[in-house]
């Protein structure tokens, strides 16, 4: 049950659904502008209650678009509470040529929180010759919980780097983190293993990697070359960590 929901244009948190009688309640998060612009200073918290499930996702790729003054600014807060389960999964970042944007998202677990967290970018347009033409893509994720940091990284990607160069993408156009969370779980050193075999099988063409963390958790690295590749790797992810941390069958978004 969603207690409170406030949002101020241009974010905007569209009404609750329990898509496939799961109990779980998807929210879509929308920016009805079309995409983040210069300036933006975009500012999401997020708490669920104890016991709570949730699927938080966005209705379609978000454009990242040119800053010729400030950059945009994105903060993410999000704290899930005991027993809750939060499936954060938005489509794709793109941003545009001239595009500058800082992101940082902090999200604190409770010990027996599950979160299933995706966060996936392309480094533009390829079709229309705007790979790699933003300015600045800086993003950071900090995960943790009572006990301390679970997952900390940040990127900062400036100017134009060769696509085929060393700490690109190696000409890859789409990229992928998805992380699977639970402080006091453990196996994931099996989970990580079968996440692999299933990436292995459905994602042809990309580059993957799955492993556990130091604690609590396994995390998974994609290249993808298109975006119809990106969706199928993450969905065999999502799926089989909804079967296995959360007893659920695949969710399905519906998008048009």
């Amino acid at each position: 049950m969603l207690t409170a929901r406030r949002f101020t244009l241009p974010l905007q948190a569209l009404e609750p659904m329990d898509l496939d009688g799961d109990g779980v309640a998807t929210l879509l998060l929308l920016n009805p502008t079309g995409g983040i612009l210069a300036g933006d200073r975009l500012e999401t918290d997020i708490v669920l209650g104890a016991g709570s499930r949730v699927c938080l996702s966005t209705p379609s790729a978000t454009r990242v678009y040119r800053s010729p003054g400030p950059a945009a600014a994105q903060r993410v807060t999000i704290d899930v509470g005991s027993g809750a389960a939060l499936e954060w999964m938005p489509d794709h970042l793109i941003p545009s040529p001239g595009a500058r944007l800082h992101q940082a998202i902090l999200i604190r677990l409770a010990a027996d929180a599950t979160l299933l967290y995706l966060d996936a970018w392309a480094v533009g347009r390829a079709a229309r010759g705007e790979a790699w033409g933003f300015d600045l893509l800086d993003s950071s994720l900090v995960i943790r919980d009572e006990a301390g940091p679970l997952l900390r990284e940040r990127s900062i990607l400036a100017g134009r780097p060769s696509r085929d160069g060393l700490g690109a993408t190696e000409g890859f156009g789409y990229l992928a983190t998805f992380v699977a969370i639970r402080p006091s779980g453990h196996g994931w050193e099996g989970l990580a293993r079968v996440l692999q075999e299933d990436l292995d099988r459905v994602a042809r063409g990309c580059r993957v990697g799955v492993t556990a963390l130091g604690r609590g958790g396994a995390l998974a690295r994609l290249l993808c070359p298109s975006a119809p590749a990106l969706l199928s790797g993450v969905q065999a992810l999502w799926a089989r960590c909804r079967e296995r941390l959360l007893g659920l069958e695949p969710a399905r978004l519906r998008k048009l």
